[in-house]
């Protein structure tokens, strides 16, 4: 109404072609703004599924990188693989005897035999001698070494020396810090210096004293040998970079793109489905990475079965991680079509409510009532469950390194509490009447 009182004309009716043309346009407007928003979360989803595997790694890099314990926790299997104790003690004793001059000691035993007046054909035969003491001494160190290596002496000490070699780690990935595991040209080389010293010192105790006189050799294992070392070490600088930011940028892009989606729930179910099926890619790259490695190693430097042990070792966490997220990503797509329209979703939906309800009832009929309380859980049922939700997956972020064995428990929890507020909204019972609440007043 203006000042003067006079109402202002009520606008004309549109007509009907001027209606049809009104909602034409307007379904325009609508499609054009569903259609941008379904490329820019697409847009979005497909930068998440290029991520998720980068994530997965450069988290692992990271953690290798910033945590002894996670780094010793990698390594400590090593000393105890019969695999690796096997090649550790073959490669120790090969360094120990090929130091010992048979020839000279045979050589010795002739004159010594000589100056006795001993016949000639022994004193000249003492050469065959060779091979023998040879083999008596490579059994004998052999033994030795095996006990070094097989003790709990050397476990403790592996930790030890591991724990200090995590500035290897430093060392090799980003050319920084000095230590055990180190990169010499286009090889990746393991210390045992520390080893060689202990083996030293136990066959002088067993009586070898020559043991001492042994000279230093090169005491190192090489692990990998590639071309590529300097392309790899500038890649791990990177992910070391990118190791904690990479991770919540791509989830941070993957929640944009749910809620950029014109359907969240299919925008979810979309980006844990391509999620999984980029983390089974990470699981195959791992596998075709691991014939590289062993392809990379030569036989004669170290056997198959070691490198292989020390291969799976290195990456079993790396592993564990991938499955973590393979197994999450399938559990959300489930989650995402269990609350969907689908026949099959909302027959597991009714028979869910069918028994928590049948159950609550049971309850309800045997004197357990849950009042008031269990009426708000029924009318809050969607609040609730975003709730519980929401602390399982705040539980998994907050877990230290979880696995897919964590998922599993937090997910078994997480039905249970679901399934619990449906009996408690179920077993409230009857509303009270008009005559109950008087009363009670």
């Amino acid at each position: 109404m203006d000042p003067s009182g006079v109402h202002p004309p009520a606008p004309e009716p549109l007509s009907t072609a001027e209606r049809h043309e009104y909602e034409r346009l307007r379904r325009l407007a609508t499609m054009r703004h569903r259609r941008a928003r379904t490329v820019t979360a697409s847009v979005l989803l497909v930068l998440t599924f290029l991520l998720s595997p980068l994530a997965v790694v450069a988290a692992w890099v990271n953690s290798q990188i910033s945590d002894s314990d996670r780094y010793v926790q990698t390594v400590a299997p090593l000393a105890t693989a019969p695999s690796v104790r096997n090649a550790l003690t073959d490669r120790l004793t090969a360094h120990v005897v090929d130091k010992v001059d048979f020839r000279a000691l045979t050589d010795a035993l002739g004159r010594a035999l000589a100056k006795t007046e001993a016949p000639s054909a022994v004193v000249d035969n003492t050469a065959l001698l060779t091979g023998p003491l040879k083999n008596a001494m490579t059994t004998a160190v052999h033994t030795v070494v095996n006990k070094v290596v097989t003790s709990d002496q050397f476990t403790e000490a592996w930790d030890i020396a591991n724990r200090r070699a995590h500035a290897a780690v430093v060392k090799t990935l980003t050319g920084e810090g000095n230590s055990a595991v180190q990169a010499r040209g286009d090889t990746i080389v393991l210390d045992i210096g520390t080893l060689v010293d202990n083996v030293k010192k136990r066959l002088v105790d067993e009586g070898y004293q020559k043991a001492a006189a042994i000279p230093d050799v090169d005491k190192t294992v090489p692990l990998l040998t590639t071309d590529k070392l300097d392309k790899a070490q500038g890649l791990m600088r990177l992910l070391d970079v990118v190791g904690t930011w990479l991770p919540v940028t791509t989830l941070a892009l993957a929640a944009i793109a749910v809620w950029t989606a014109p359907s969240h729930r299919v925008g979810l179910m979309a980006a844990a489905i391509g999620i999984g099926v980029m983390m089974v890619v990470l699981l195959i790259g791992l596998a075709v990475m691991r014939r590289v490695y062993l392809g990379s190693v030569p036989t004669d430097v170290l056997p198959a079965d070691a490198a292989s042990t020390i291969y799976d070792t290195f990456v079993r966490f790396l592993r564990a991680s991938t499955r973590t997220v393979l197994v999450t990503a399938v559990i959300t797509a489930v989650a995402g079509y269990l609350y969907g329209p689908g026949r099959g979703a909302r027959f597991v939906r009714s028979v869910t409510a069918r028994g928590t309800g049948a159950t609550g009832r049971a309850l309800a009929r045997s004197g357990v009532r849950t009042g008031a309380t269990g009426r708000w859980l029924g009318a809050h049922r969607a609040w609730t469950t975003g709730v519980v939700i929401t602390g399982g997956a705040v539980a998994l972020v907050l877990w230290n390194y979880p696995t897919a064995a964590c998922v599993a428990l937090v997910l078994g929890i997480a039905v249970v509490v679901l399934a619990l507020l449906g009996i408690l909204a179920a077993a409230s019972g009857p509303p009270p009447t008009g005559d109950q609440m008087r009363r009670t007043t």
